[in-house]
């Protein structure tokens, strides 16, 4: 009887061939469970693949570049002319610097060269020994070429204009201007400078030119005159 019911329980626990567990009853083996298995609380969303957030970040990065270049190019322009107006104003009143310490020396009387033809024949006296900053004659928006430092440039062309025969004293008059489209007076509503951006006067293209003064300060002028450039006699306007 013991043997019997011993028999009993082993065929019990087997099914199979020997060391096979037997179907019913028995644990089925699982995989590994993986982050994947787990999609966490409801609206939980998973971060994105590094390859994702990098392609995120280059488009962010292209688009800055993109809104920076517009802004420089495109709406900055305006700025940019604003800026080479100034740069230009500030040639003039360095030469006015050169034309005042000369003037100072010749019982107030600015530059003047018998028989000068152009404008630079008759500033060239204030190179070297008053400047040697040939650089402030040349407009930064003109197409004139660069002058030698330091040396002579009657033979050459400088970019402004030169009211020849004025003092130092009275009340503020036009001393010298950006190239004009002529050499004669202007009264108001007369074109001093290029009025399509094609030379004479076109400095700044179409849009006007800077006007220095005897007590040294600058503005600008649109292509028309605003009010009168009439000069005295004893004065001549000597263009580039």
């Amino acid at each position: 009887m013991k043997r019997g019911a011993q028999n009993a329980r082993c065929s019990a626990g087997h099914s199979g061939p020997a060391g096979t567990p037997a179907s019913a009853g028995s644990p089925r083996r699982q995989r590994a469970r993986g982050p994947a298995d787990y999609p966490g609380p409801p609206g939980y969303v998973s971060a994105p693949s590094q390859t994702g957030f990098a392609l995120l970040e280059l488009l962010i990065v292209a688009a800055l570049i993109l809104v920076l270049t517009v802004l420089y190019w495109g709406s900055g322009s305006e700025s940019r002319e604003h800026r080479q107006r100034a740069a230009c104003q500030q040639n003039l009143q360095a030469i006015y610097m050169a034309m005042k310490i000369y003037a100072d020396q010749q019982s107030g009387k600015f530059p003047a060269v018998a028989g000068a033809q152009t404008a630079a024949e008759a500033l060239d006296v204030l190179v070297p020994q008053y400047t040697i900053d040939t650089s402030v004659f040349v407009c930064p928006t003109s197409k004139d070429r660069p002058l030698p430092p330091g040396e002579s440039f009657r033979n050459r062309k400088i970019s402004y204009a030169y009211y020849m025969g004025r003092f130092d004293a009275g009340a503020p008059e036009v001393l010298m201007s950006d190239g004009q489209v002529d050499a004669l007076p202007k009264t108001a509503g007369q074109a001093v400078f290029s009025e399509t951006g094609q030379a004479p006067g076109n400095n700044h293209g179409k849009t006007g030119g800077n006007l220095l003064f005897t007590d040294g300060h600058a503005d600008w002028c649109p292509p028309r005159a605003p009010g009168s450039l009439v000069f005295t006699q004893g004065v001549v306007l000597l263009n580039p």
